[in-house]
């Protein structure tokens, strides 16, 4: 979806930031805006060529936190773009450190296109091989997390089961055959503040579900 097709006028009084693709109707990412969130300022992309033009990151800085919006590249069926995955999930880990000696401290939210555990998706055993579950998009998952970051939902939620992503086919959904790919990590320094993290999967209109974090900033 381009900004233009989807004004701010439609989120009242919600403010909306946009970080847009070059292609038409590929990628992209928003964020809305309480008016009672005091913004510092707003980034786009990471300074990166090869993957800026996607539109994939998205930062918006506040007094307490800075709130990083990601939608990380798939691999596809292929793997023809894993080059294109780990060349952006490289980069993504050096622009969080620069980020950091802002003095800040970070909330990761987005669709990082990764099932890290094997409790993260219905069939690990059949997808080892497969984009999304790759021994090095997991590799890349549990070295962000030890970045000082803590995976929010599993502050909560320590079973299976647990999916934020489901195939369109007929009956996937309904059958919960799916993958936990969508994160919101927060800082160390900010886990104490959480009060609850959890996913939305009865809400449709989407092969994603929402992922949701209750916490006082």
């Amino acid at each position: 979806m381009q900004e233009n097709l989807l004004t701010s006028s439609l989120f009242y009084p919600y403010k909306t930031y946009w970080n847009v693709a070059t292609k038409l109707g590929y990628s992209g990412v928003a964020t809305l805006l309480s008016p009672h969130l005091k913004l510092i300022s707003v980034e786009r992309g990471m300074g990166d060529k090869a993957t800026d033009s996607e539109g994939r990151v998205l930062v918006t800085e506040f007094q307490s936190f800075m709130l990083v919006n990601v939608y990380a590249p798939h691999s596809h069926r292929k793997l023809s773009r894993l080059k294109v995955k780990l060349h952006f999930c490289e980069r993504f880990l050096s622009y969080l450190q620069d980020l950091r000696l802002r003095g800040k401290p970070l909330v990761i939210v987005g669709d990082l296109n990764v099932a890290h555990e094997e409790i993260d998706l219905s069939n690990p055993t059949g997808n080892k091989k497969n984009a999304g579950f790759l021994p090095e998009e997991r590799k890349w998952m549990t070295t962000l997390l030890k970045n000082g970051l803590v995976d929010a939902f599993r502050m909560f939620y320590n079973d299976s089961g647990h999916y934020t992503w489901w195939s369109v086919r007929r009956g996937v959904r309904e059958r919960n055959v799916g993958w936990r790919i969508d994160y919101i990590l927060v800082d160390k320094l900010l886990a104490q503040r959480v009060k609850d993290c959890f996913h939305s999967p009865q809400q449709l209109g989407s092969d994603h579900c929402p992922v949701t974090i209750d916490f006082d900033v």
